[in-house]
């Protein structure tokens, strides 16, 4: 889990067409999964990584607007298998969303 600046908000008209909920209180967040650490996929994200095949496999609203990890939200969480990972990233972020948090994910 990323937080996100909240120059997302008043910045990515898709952002705030996700998250009508959003009042303004809460945090912007991003929920994905990875293989690797936490923090070696927020640096990708934030370098804007790219595959051995020139494939670009970080978030753009990451690389933008990512702030840093939030480990109290997902530490409980680990470990899962890749599948379990799969359904709970969605799970999570529609669960945050109903807390009123503005989300990203994927």
């Amino acid at each position: 889990m990323i937080e996100l600046s909240r120059k997302v908000w008043s910045e990515n008209k898709k952002f705030r067409t996700a998250n009508p909920q959003f009042d303004g209180v809460l945090q912007c967040l991003y929920v994905g999964m990875t293989s690797r650490t936490p923090q070696e996929r927020f640096k990708q994200h934030k370098t804007g990584y790219r595959s051995k095949k020139g494939h670009k496999i970080s978030a753009a609203i990451v690389e933008k607007y990512g702030l840093y990890l939030r480990p109290s939200m997902y530490t409980h969480l680990n470990p899962m298998t890749k599948a379990e990972a799969i359904k709970m990233e969605e799970e999570l972020a529609l669960e945050l969303r109903r807390q009123r948090y503005a989300v990203w994910w994927g």
